[in-house]
């Protein structure tokens, strides 16, 4: 389909097209780079959150900490309208609508934040967790410092600058992690988390400023204006959508459970969140950006879908379902006994999270061809599904009944839905079979050998590493046919 346009975008269309190969270049480098940055990064924040975990805070504390998180991301996706991803999708130089876009999302970021202060205490007591409201205000100072920083951060998006990113989240994450770690240790509780993240997150808004010098100047274009709201609420509703897949189990717990069954549930939930944000988040730091310069050719997409798919798949079904087998043994070696509850609900959330990449994924590819409404629709289905089948699994099963009810409506509903939608987009299920059915038969096997395995060695530290072993050996055994597929060609074709 046709790209969106800005009213000057045709006079510079022709000199801001790369060519072939310069684009498959800077999308293989961005992505290495991407990749690079978010292990780095992950690991960093999981090494984090056991030190937290074993000395500093409890189930209570977690729990608080996952009201705000929550609220602050469901805020976030809303947060500058949506048209931030303007500066990367557009036609033409982003340079001459940059202001605009920086007036619209500082003023609508601002607003948000103003409208979270006052009603703090009203939103935590709704969500099960009335201590959670001075937290809310310090962390949610974070829309204003990202509402400020999407204009610099696209720019950097846009032209692949994914080295520079990593520069700028390792300020984010040591000046957060030390501002954390200080707080928390001194008892500042669910607090440190928030006095943490704002830290960050101005070293961040800085990081990007200096990366893309002369980005953060304040314009207005009615014109501009109206163009960038057309193209971005549309975006801004899609994303809260889908935010609020993710979160509203937080809010269904908090209120339902309590904090401490909240605490459980988040430690497990971003146990689970470990694959998908070390490959989809590096992979979705790009596939934006390289879907939109192949949106005009059908056949070029679903290439190079079903290949970034692929890659994706390959290379989280692993950790899903070690991570899935041996739940018990793992939290209780990185976490302690006492964390234990929250391996009942992992391997339900451990299939969420395979799901979730896929879907992710196929998220990005919609918004870069323009299938807004289908993007919105798919979402709001699952928000409706979501909400009463979560809300009777708490009652029924506790967090395990969550993170069950989780899998039933995204494998029966959801995905058939993406299906559909992608297929509108000219990408078929011979598409998507190709990409999944190796890594799908090798977790298969691993499955199996990992109860194998436990039946006959038992659940302690060493047989803990030997089933891992033979089973990711296993894994690779079955997804070796597949790998000329996944490194395909070098061509432009390939995101």
């Amino acid at each position: 389909m046709d790209s969106v346009r800005t009213p000057d975008s045709e006079t510079s269309e022709a000199n801001d097209a790369p060519a072939p190969d310069s684009l498959g270049r800077q999308v293989r480098s961005a992505a290495r780079w991407s990749l690079i940055n978010t292990v780095v990064m992950r690991l960093g924040n999981f090494a984090t959150g056991i030190l937290l975990a074993r000395f500093a805070l409890g189930p209570a504390e977690w729990g608080v900490y996952g009201i705000a998180q929550t609220v602050l991301l469901v805020l976030l996706s809303a947060n500058e309208l949506g048209v931030g991803l303007a500066i990367i999708r557009w036609d033409g130089d982003p340079r001459r609508f940059a202001p605009t876009v920086l007036t619209l999302g500082t003023a609508s970021s601002g607003l948000l934040y103003a409208a979270i202060f006052f009603s703090a205490p009203t939103v935590a007591g709704l969500l099960g967790s009335p201590d959670a409201s001075g937290v809310l205000r310090v962390m949610c100072l974070c829309l204003v410092l990202d509402g400020v920083a999407q204009v610099p951060a696209g720019f950097l998006t846009r032209e692949f600058a994914q080295g520079k990113r990593m520069i700028i989240d390792a300020l984010n994450f040591v000046l957060s992690t030390a501002v954390t770690l200080v707080l928390a240790f001194a008892g500042w509780g669910a607090m440190s988390f928030a006095c943490g993240a704002v830290a960050g997150n101005i070293a961040a808004l800085i990081g990007c400023a200096l990366a893309a010098p002369g980005t953060l100047r304040f314009g207005w274009d009615p014109e501009q204006a109206r163009a960038l709201l057309k193209f971005g609420l549309p975006l801004a509703g899609a994303s809260l959508l889908a935010l609020a897949v993710v979160n509203v189990d937080t809010m269904v717990v908090g209120s339902s459970l309590g904090q401490v069954a909240l605490g459980f549930y988040v430690l497990a939930f971003n146990m689970s969140g470990w694959p998908v944000r070390i490959i989809s988040e590096a992979a979705r730091r790009v596939s934006f950006a390289g879907f939109s310069r192949l949106a005009g050719s059908p056949q070029a997409l679903a290439q190079g879908f079903s290949r970034a798919l692929g890659v994706l798949v390959t290379g989280t079904v692993p950790l899903c379902v070690l991570l899935a087998g041996l739940a018990g043994p793992v939290v209780h070696l990185v976490y302690g006994s006492r964390w234990l509850p929250a391996a009942d609900a992992l391997p339900w959330l451990m299939a969420l999270g395979l799901i979730r990449i896929g879907c992710e994924l196929a998220y990005d590819c919609l918004v870069a061809t323009g299938q807004r409404r289908a993007l919105i629709l798919v979402q709001a289905l699952w928000v409706v599904s979501l909400i009463p089948v979560l809300v009777i699994g708490a009652r029924l099963g506790g967090i395990v009944g969550v993170s069950q009810g989780h899998v039933l409506v995204a494998a029966g509903l959801v995905v058939p839905a993406f299906l559909y939608a992608l297929g509108q987009a000219g990408i078929s299920l011979r598409h998507i079979a190709k990409a999944c059915a190796w890594p799908l038969f090798g977790g298969t096997a691993m499955a199996l050998v990992i109860l194998t395995a436990k039946q006959l060695l038992g659940a302690g530290t060493l047989a803990l590493l030997v089933t891992g072993t033979a089973a990711l050996a296993c894994y690779v055994a079955c997804v070796l046919p597949s790998r000329r597929f996944l490194l395909g060609s070098r061509t432009p074709e390939t995101v």
